[in-house]
């Protein structure tokens, strides 16, 4: 929300809003407080982060090859930090206004209408998305502890049924007002993905190489090995989605004209982007050198020994799946009740936001047990919407908003992200697609 910044850097900046637009934003869950320390953007950002992705990687470089696996893997952590410090500079890039939300950007770029419609479809794409595959993991993590625990003693439980109790959290938790009040849950599950992740490396290498391990592409057939190196590139995609709730949490944290918001939320993103590099690049590749293309869409469910550590790690999983879903899910609260309160003019209030959240979860929960098709969903959805949001989009703002000179390094560097954000845009789906429609065959509804 526009406030116009005071030239004296001691004095706040004034605030021209209406009294009724102020009690709006201060009921927002985006921009309801703004008390967030650095340290609130670090593990906000590895909650954001390092999700359900992490666990596929290995499957991805099974996909890809060594040589393009490792490649694709640096080059995808050194091109997602840049656009990241991008849109981190660009939040109050106009001097006393803050972009709080990553349309508000978009509006400022491209135009009101047109950045709505850029921005916010891909956003909700991303976050939505995002949401319903949590659900599916959410659910399968805690069916592989179920049966890893009981080791098949138990009654066998439907997938349907661990998805449902996964989201019998969210609408408790959902109802947390703003990023601020979940700021407990997003540590938690910050430490529980560093946690898993390092379960995940650790186990593949005491459990050492397989015998006759395979190095060679997944797939048998030329057409196989080409859609399979597509979806994984979408796999890839899929483990940088930050970007997407970036400027939401930087809107948490305090800014004044001396001390703007970048300097706190940019020391937060750098100690994230390393805790997220000791999650990615040991459980990407010690999980492929130890498994080759054996290796499931899911490194834990390749593991099974020891027992109690592989429990162990899919619950770690639920407890940071349970925060990621919280970080996405509060962009979309706060776009559905502003559209409520300020478009059809609703009252702000507990009943509003408990009847909207509620049916929110239920209908990730609905869409997550209709259609579990994890990996496939991971491909398909990194490539179409988390490539435009996460690689290209903000280096297009970029060059609208800072107009870099022609051919400086600034202007070949936001081109070259561009080209290959929109390459990785256009083939990553194809791959993901294929493999939705390959385990379609064999599904059945709310198995």
């Amino acid at each position: 929300m526009g406030t116009h910044a005071s030239p004296d850097n001691n004095t706040p900046p004034k605030d021209e809003r209406t009294a009724r637009e102020k009690a709006i934003d201060d009921w927002l869950p985006i921009t309801s407080s703004r008390k967030a320390k650095w340290w609130y953007s670090a593990f906000h950002n590895v909650t954001a982060m390092v999700g359900a992705g992490v666990l596929s990687l290995p499957y991805a470089m099974s996909e890809l090859g060594w040589g393009p696996g490792i490649a694709v893997m640096t080059l995808s952590w050194i091109i997602t930090v840049y656009t990241l410090w991008q849109m981190v500079e660009m939040h109050e890039m106009v001097p006393g206004k803050r972009f709080d939300r990553y349309h508000e950007l978009g509006q400022h770029a491209f135009g009101d209408k047109l950045g709505l419609w850029i921005v916010v479809p891909q956003q909700l794409v991303v976050e939505v998305s995002l949401n319903i595959v949590y659900m599916v993991t959410g659910g399968n993590s805690l069916k592989k502890f179920h049966d890893v625990i009981c080791d098949g003693k138990c009654k066998d439980i439907k997938l349907t049924y661990f998805i449902m109790i996964f989201a019998s959290v969210h609408f408790v938790l959902s109802q947390l007002p703003n990023f601020n009040s979940i700021s407990g849950i997003s540590l938690a599950a910050a430490v529980m993905s560093l946690s898993y992740s390092t379960i995940a490396w650790g186990a593949s290498l005491h459990k050492g190489k397989e015998e006759n391990v395979d190095y060679s592409l997944r797939a048998s057939t030329t057409a196989g090995q080409v859609f399979g190196f597509l979806g994984g590139l979408g796999d890839v995609a899929f483990s940088y989605s930050g970007h997407n709730v970036v400027l939401e949490i930087q809107a948490t944290i305090p800014s004044t004209p001396g001390n703007p918001s970048k300097k706190p939320m940019w020391k937060g993103v750098v100690v994230a982007y390393i805790i997220i590099a000791a999650c990615y690049f040991p459980v990407a590749f010690i999980g492929y050198w130890a498994f080759g293309n054996s290796v499931d869409d899911n490194i834990l469910i390749t593991l099974n020994k020891p027992k109690w550590l592989i429990a162990m790690a899919n619950m770690m999983v639920v407890v940071h799946l349970i925060g990621s879903y919280q970080i996405y899910a509060m962009p979309v609260f706060d776009m559905m009740e502003t559209f409520l309160v300020k478009k059809l003019e609703f009252a702000p209030g507990i009943t509003l936001r408990l009847i909207t959240r509620t049916i929110y979860v239920a209908f990730t929960m609905f869409i997550g047990m209709s259609f579990p098709f994890f990996g496939g969903l991971i491909g398909f959805f990194g490539g179409l919407a988390f490539a435009p949001t996460t690689y290209f989009l903000p280096c297009i703002m970029w060059l609208i908003i800072c107009k870099p000179r022609i051919f400086s390094l600034s202007w070949f560097t936001n081109w070259i992200c561009i080209v290959l954000g929109v390459l990785l845009m256009i083939v990553a789906p194809i791959g993901g697609l294929r493999q939705i429609i390959i385990s379609a065959k064999t599904y059945k509804f709310y198995s």
